[in-house]
């Protein structure tokens, strides 16, 4: 069996509840702001999740909906995307749930001394406000955090994991990612990495079929648990 020496996390939904709690009301007060005619609940968002990536290009697409001309659509973006990042860490990012069983399960990975890691599709400067607001004392342990501006998290044929294996000298089958969602645990899949998704209330019912675990929380598991349960079940995936 091969020893577990990493975990990589993504951030949205599965560290924290952060697209109900967090993005999805920083858009909203983003686009207040701006006096446009929109506001969106959290159930019109998880549409917009599903088949949109990125604030920024969902509000495009309601603009051009709205019949907006494209230079206009331009210059609101132009505001957009920066008062909503600032409105997200400022006013919201504090008040995010961190999921049941994360602050324990990075705690025993420290103890363990399993090295630790983030890959996500959001900018890094908001991975980083939310490490130092909600995740401090586990701050010195993130080796890595790779996002936006470090290249495309999904449908990049595992692009940024494999960047995040290479940036750490690890091979794949030493590794276990926590996901939420069937995008991103494909995009681990793609760089050969082992997958346990703890899906949320909006991921629920996607297809994680080639996941090594599906469960709907961490809290339950262990480190020799996700260690004996993942990375045994995709070794014999893979055979």
């Amino acid at each position: 069996m091969n020893k577990l020496k990493a975990l990589i996390f993504d951030v949205d939904g599965t560290l924290v509840l952060s697209e109900q709690y967090g993005h999805l009301p920083a858009c909203n007060a983003a686009m207040k702001q701006l006096g446009l005619p929109l506001e969106w609940s959290w159930d019109y968002f998880q549409i917009l999740m599903r088949s949109i990536p990125g604030s920024a290009n969902r509000l495009r697409s309601e603009l051009e909906k709205l019949g907006y001309e494209p230079n206009s659509i331009s210059g609101i973006l132009e505001k957009f995307e920066p008062l909503k990042k600032k409105i997200y860490i400022d006013e919201f990012l504090p008040l995010l749930k961190i999921r049941p069983g994360i602050r324990k399960i990075l705690k025993e990975a420290v103890e363990k001394n399993i090295r630790l890691a983030i890959v996500s599709t959001s900018y890094e400067n908001q991975i980083r406000a939310l490490v130092d607001v909600q995740f401090q004392e586990f701050k010195p342990y993130f080796e890595q955090i790779l996002g936006k501006e470090s290249g495309a998290k999904t449908s990049n044929n595992g692009f940024l994991h494999k960047q995040c294996l290479s940036l750490m000298n690890l091979n794949p089958k030493e590794v276990i990612m926590i996901e939420d969602s069937e995008e991103g645990m494909q995009a681990a899949l793609d760089a050969g990495i082992a997958t346990a998704v703890f899906y949320n209330d909006y991921t629920y019912g996607e297809n994680f079929h080639h996941a090594s675990l599906v469960a709907p929380q961490i809290k339950r598991f262990s480190i020799s648990d996700l260690e004996e349960i993942c990375l045994n079940n995709f070794k014999k995936y893979n055979t």
